[in-house]
């Protein structure tokens, strides 16, 4: 998702009138009129209502049936917007991700802001109609809520926390316990895109193309393999710490050792090229739209029929396998060039502040 940086568009559509209140400048008790049209105007008019007659302090749901997934998360990312998404759709995205990893429809969401004194008015707005945008693409509904101020310099502009509900309407576990040895292990797409965008604007680099996130909402494709009968066994999103550290944590998890190729992997050559200015290995470069699914070895090619369906440019791929037991547990990568090579968690953090 990608925004012009026109004020006068956004002012225009912002249902807070900005020539009077172009700044957040509430106080900690969060009153009055301010408060009260941020609430009304552009938070509940920007996602509506569950229940339109109804002003609780919790969000009423309907009775759902089947098993639930709940998860909740932080988004801290600087800058605010970036090439191929921003921190309002990035939440959205990152935490109904989240319950699709645990094979989950996502249904319902809630959200946190907070605010620091002095954020621009149209920032707030970009950031709400870009969580309702993403949330609608999704199929979710943002149904409840809280906003808070701190003082100057205290918040880095916004902080934002969703947390979310879905059910689970099969009666699989995908989830590391059912990780077998013979598995194949699928990615839906190419790597370190987010990482990699994030970072150019954050350092004020420029290359031959602008490199975009690929921060989207993977839900609808988890849900086309499920409903494709597919014997999926585990699916983890490929966020900090990129597919290196994701397959790191399932091998320790699961006791196995876990063999990919680097050929099978896809790398767009900007992100790469970037990667080496950088100095940061793309197999550990943070991702919004990308997960891993651990697959029964008679499930992979018409798995990798719907992943590439569902997203004709992505190069998703069969990277590797689950090729038996280990204690501890082992990530190797068969090079390029044919060798073999550990390919152990990070020691500290190499992108912070980018999900």
């Amino acid at each position: 998702m990608t925004f012009k940086d026109d004020s006068k568009l956004f002012a225009a559509a912002c249902p807070i009138p900005l020539d009077q209140y172009p700044h957040v400048t509430l106080a900690h008790g969060g009153g009055g009129r301010l408060m009260h049209q941020l609430i009304e105007k552009c938070f509940i008019g920007a996602f509506g209502a569950l229940n339109p007659e109804s002003r609780h302090d919790a969000a009423l749901l309907p009775r759902l049936t089947g098993r639930l997934a709940f998860t909740t998360d932080s988004y801290v990312v600087h800058p605010l917007f970036f090439p191929g998404g921003d921190i309002g759709s990035m939440a959205v995205h990152g935490t109904v991700n989240d319950l699709a990893m645990a094979g989950a429809r996502p249904l319902y969401l809630s959200t946190g802001f907070i605010l620091e004194e002095g954020l621009p008015m149209e920032t707030l707005w970009r950031v709400v109609q870009s969580m309702q945008s993403a949330a609608a693409e999704a199929g979710v509904r943002i149904v409840t809520g809280d906003t808070k101020v701190v003082d100057r310099g205290k918040g880095d502009g916004l902080f934002i926390n969703t947390a979310g509900v879905g059910v689970i309407e099969h009666d699989r576990i995908i989830a590391p316990v059912s990780v077998k040895p013979g598995d194949a292990i699928l990615i839906n797409g190419d790597l370190g895109r987010h990482g990699i965008a994030i970072m150019a604007v954050r350092e004020g680099l420029e290359f031959e193309t602008t490199i975009e996130s690929d921060s989207a909402s993977v839900s609808g494709t988890v849900q086309k393999l499920i409903d494709a009968g597919i014997e999926i066994h585990c699916l983890r999103d490929l966020t900090r710490g990129g597919l290196a550290s994701t397959l790191n944590e399932i091998a320790d998890a699961t006791r196995t050792e876990i063999c990919v190729k680097e050929l099978a992997i896809a790398v767009r050559e900007d992100v790469r090229g970037a990667c080496e200015m950088l100095g940061f290995d793309p197999l550990y470069v943070a991702n919004e739209g990308r997960f891993a699914a651990f697959i029964a070895a008679s499930d992979a090619a018409r798995a990798l029929e719907i992943l590439r369906a569902d997203s004709p440019d992505s190069q998703a791929s069969i990277i590797g396998s689950v090729v038996g037991p280990s204690d501890p547990g082992l990530v190797t990568l068969t090079s390029r060039i044919g060798a073999n090579r550990v390919l152990d968690m990070l020691s500290g953090e190499q992108l912070p502040r980018i999900c």
